[in-house]
């Protein structure tokens, strides 16, 4: 049975990354759209529902980041795959475009092979969270596959990396996860990003949970505990 491309739309004000972009992605056996400007990029993503979306963070209209939060706010883009393409001294970027639910980032000047293997990274990573076992534990119930949590049967959705560290921590309850040990298994040894970012999705899985059930480890990490 033949496998259906993936989906990839890439946002930017460049003609000619659009083009490098999307020929190097279509010669690796993707399926390419894109998008000038950041309200077309909103517009098409409605429109193609796409598995991934590639953002430029200067865009006319509206910027990267603001495209990212405002799909981020949809329930059909809460797990979308996104990675930032960013200029090089930009690290605060970076930072808030992580914090914001990207999954990882691409600096300028662009070089097609790192595109093509942070791409590819990312899609083998999501395969294999799918193979995983949904995991009970009390009241919680917390599926893989269909990246939803239900608390006494009541559905909870997170967004992907919010899942991905929830799933991360409540996989071994009570063992405390260091917070190198976290940046590396959600976000990637390729990602770089700080210790504040994991607070930051931290707070926002308990506040949509509605109950205290990872515990923080002064100056260590954390740990999944009812």
């Amino acid at each position: 049975m033949e496998t259906k491309a993936k989906r990839i739309l890439i946002a930017d004000d460049e003609p000619d990354i659009l083009e490098i972009i999307s020929y190097n992605l279509i010669k690796e056996g993707y399926e390419t759209y894109t998008a000038k400007d950041g309200n077309e990029a909103i517009e098409r993503a409605k429109q193609l529902n796409p598995d991934l979306i590639i953002l430029d963070i200067m865009m006319p209209y509206k910027t990267g980041l603001e495209v990212c939060e405002i799909l981020r706010s949809m329930p059909l883009f809460e797990n979308t795959l996104i990675i930032f393409l960013t200029a090089l001294s930009d690290e605060s970027s970076h930072i808030k475009g992580l914090e914001m639910g990207a999954d990882d980032y691409v600096s300028k000047p662009i070089s097609p092979k790192v595109l093509i293997s942070r791409v590819n990274a990312l899609f083998r990573r999501t395969h294999k969270e799918t193979d995983g076992k949904t995991l009970k534990i009390g009241n919680i119930s917390i599926d893989p596959i269909r990246f939803i949590v239900e608390i006494n049967g009541e559905e909870v959705m997170l967004a992907k990396k919010e899942f991905e560290l929830l799933y991360l921590l409540a996989s071994k309850p009570g063992r405390v996860f260091l917070r190198n040990e976290i940046l590396s298994q959600v976000w990637g040894t390729d990602v770089i990003v700080g210790d504040r970012t994991i607070d930051v999705h931290i707070r926002k899985i308990r506040q949509k949970l509605g109950i205290d059930c990872i515990t923080t480890v002064k100056g260590v990490g954390y740990k999944f505990d009812l």
